[in-house]
Order: structure tokens, then C-alpha cells, then sequence
């Protein structure tokens, strides 16, 4: 039941969220908004207001807003056309097509500003956990539940702070200040060079000591316009991330293997709601900017092809054909459905244990 209600919460939630973007810049640009539903295929409950029917459909797995005059070569009569969408100008329909994509990521926004309001910033402590051995810093003296204080004279606070400054040495000497059970020492370790991998399972080349952090850490406490910025560094973090991503996989780095469709989605949502509301909404927050980056994407029928579509009639002064366009769109379909095909391969794969199961290496 966990799993079944976290992944209607999350997908229902994150559709809401996209279609509710292109729903109040339509309305905003006023635009008739004819359908504004949550699912597809049949309609099951609604509430028809103001000439706009608010539905549920059978379908969970994704959701629509229609709009008067969306296909280019419907008829709409003459006292519609003020609130056609296809007879508005070409900026008025891009900004109703990029606002879904946008409010995905604008919702990932909120919810990392929100934990960070009232629950904090979990901040890994400067402490050693274990030193390997044969290691820069076995053969410097520095021991288990040391507490860095300072990297090259800089104060360091965070593990992350830590991680950065060896980086940032670039294999050079670096001097570090330890706190042993109140005594101050200071050491100077020359960091070696290792092959790491990194989160895309590429191996890359970093200086370290050879050190693991302890796993303390603390909860700080973030004023809301710190809240505010550090919320937007993280989904832009997110947003780069995730790019990177879709860039990996076509480059055959992430195998495809590793992409998965509902039972995937649903599976991780079940894992995260047993972990606590926090960390489903921050899974909430992460699938989110997916979602609007993968509707960015280029791809007829996706948010991302209409705005092509757009950019080229703002090129020629004339939109593209209906012809050519039904062609691109089915081009779009094509793509989309071996994509569903790919994913829903992987997600029985899982199931039947040919694959790894969500959450393990």
C-alpha cells in the first residue's frame, strides 16, 4: 500500500504541477482552456467550470490541458478566434508550451526551499572515520576521529569543504590542521593521484589522502532568504546534473539498461515514504526537474518540439505545414513509444531479477 499511494501521490502531484503550467499561462494570456484532465482515457469525475472541465481520468500515467484551437487545422468560428490558440501570436503559445516544463522546475525550487526552512541543511562533519592504509595520510599521522579544522590556512566546516580544498590543490602539498582530543596539530600531506569513479560510473583522476568521512553530521539551521538562494543552487545543480545525464547516455556512458518507467518510479517512491515524507518529496523534487528537462528535449510531440516548431515559424514568418508537421509528430511518437517500449523492458527485467533491483549496485 506504501508503494501504490507514494506513486500515485508522486505522479499524480508532479502531472499536476506541469499541467497547471501550461493551464494558468493559457488562461493568463487568455486563452479558452477547454480540458484540464489528470490522466487519460476515460473521464471519471470532473467538475465543469467557466466553460473548462476539471477531470480525473482512468489512466494515471499522465494528463493533458486542451485548449480552443490547439490543432493548427481545426475550425473555430469567427467570435473564438480572440481566444484560439492557434491564432495567437508565436510568443503567446511558446509561453504557454515552456511554462509546464518551467513549473516543473520551479516546483523542485519550493520544495528544497521548504526543507530547508523547517528542517535545515544536513551538513556532513570535517571528521575521519577510517584511514586507509598505505595511504598519504596513514603515513602523514593523521588517525581515526580526527577532526579537520583547516585546509591550507582555510576554515573548513563541511566534509564537502574538505573534499574541495584537496581538489582544489591539485596534488600539490596541502597542510591541514587536526583537532585530537583537544590537542591542535598541523600536518602537511602531498595528496596521490587515483583513478575514482565518478556518479556516472566514469573513472576520473583526483587528488586524495586517502581518508572516509565519519557519517556525523549536524542540522543547520537556514534563515528563509538564505533558504531562497540555496534552493535555487540546488535545482540549478539538479538541472546540470541531470542534462549531464542525458547526455551520458547517449554517449553510452549510463547504460540504457539503468533507465526505468512506472514500476521503477513507483518502486523508489515505496522505498523513500518508508524513509519518511522529507525524503519522498525530495524525491518528489529531483524527478520533477527530469521531468521538465525531459519535455524540454527536442522531440516532436514533447513541449520541447513545439517550441522548435515555434522557433522555425518565428524564422520563415509562416508556421510549418500541417503535413509537415503530422509527419514530424508521428517521427515523435515513433521515438517515444520505442522509448516506453525500452523502459517498461527494463521495469519487467527488474521485476523477473534479470536486471538489478532499484537500489543495488
Amino acid at each position: 500500500m506504501t508503494t501504490l499511494w507514494s506513486f500515485l501521490l508522486v505522479l499524480s502531484g508532479l502531472i499536476f504541477v506541469h499541467e497547471f503550467g501550461h493551464f494558468l499561462v493559457a488562461r493568463a494570456l487568455g486563452i479558452r482552456v477547454i480540458k484540464f484532465s489528470i490522466g487519460f482515457g476515460p473521464r471519471l469525475w470532473g467538475k465543469v467550470r467557466n466553460g473548462t472541465d476539471y477531470c480525473i481520468s482512468a489512466i494515471p500515467l499522465g494528463g493533458f490541458v486542451k485548449m480552443l484551437g490547439e490543432v493548427p487545422d481545426e475550425p473555430v468560428a469567427p467570435e473564438n478566434i480572440p481566444v484560439s490558440f492557434s491564432h495567437r501570436p508565436v510568443w503567446h503559445r511558446a509561453a504557454v508550451v515552456i511554462a509546464g516544463p518551467l513549473f516543473n522546475l520551479l516546483f523542485a525550487w519550493v520544495v528544497f526551499v521548504i526543507i530547508l526552512m523547517f528542517y535545515g541543511n544536513p551538513v556532513v562533519l570535517p571528521e575521519i572515520g577510517q584511514v586507509k592504509p598505505d595511504s598519504p595520510a596513514q603515513a602523514a599521522g593523521i588517525e581515526a576521529g580526527d577532526k579537520i579544522l583547516s585546509v591550507n590556512g582555510t576554515e573548513v566546516k563541511s566534509w564537502d569543504a574538505v573534499s574541495h580544498a584537496i581538489k582544489g590543490a591539485g596534488g600539490a602539498p596541502v597542510t591541514i590542521v587536526i583537532d585530537r582530543k583537544g590537542r591542535m596539530i598541523t600536518l602537511t600531506i602531498t595528496p596521490e593521484i587515483r583513478a575514482i569513479k565518478n556518479v556516472f560510473g566514469e573513472e576520473v583522476k583526483v587528488p586524495v589522502i586517502g581518508v572516509i568521512a565519519s557519517g556525523n553530521l549536524v542540522i543547520e539551521k537556514v534563515n528563509p532568504f538564505s533558504a531562497l538562494w540555496q534552493g535555487f543552487v540546488r535545482t540549478w545543480e539538479m538541472i546540470v546534473l541531470t542534462f549531464q545525464g542525458f547526455i551520458k547516455i547517449f554517449e553510452n556512458v549510463v547504460p540504457v539498461s539503468s533507465l526505468g518507467g512506472p514500476i521503477m518510479i513507483a518502486q523508489m517512491a515505496g522505498q523513500q515514504a518508508e524513509q519518511g515524507m522529507l525524503n519522498l518529496f525530495f524525491f518528489m523534487a529531483i524527478l520533477s526537474i527530469n521531468l521538465g528537462i525531459l519535455n524540454l528535449l527536442p522531440i516532436p510531440v514533447l513541449d520541447g518540439g513545439h517550441l522548435v516548431f515555434f522557433t522555425i515559424e518565428a524564422i520563415i514568418g509562416h508556421p510549418l505545414s500541417v503535413k509537415q508537421m503530422q509527419f514530424a509528430q508521428q517521427v515523435g511518437f515513433a521515438i517515444l513509444g520505442s522509448l516506453m517500449l525500452l523502459v517498461f523492458y527494463n521495469d519487467i527485467a527488474r521485476v523477473l531479477g534479470f536486471l538489478p533491483a532499484v537500489g543495488t549496485p
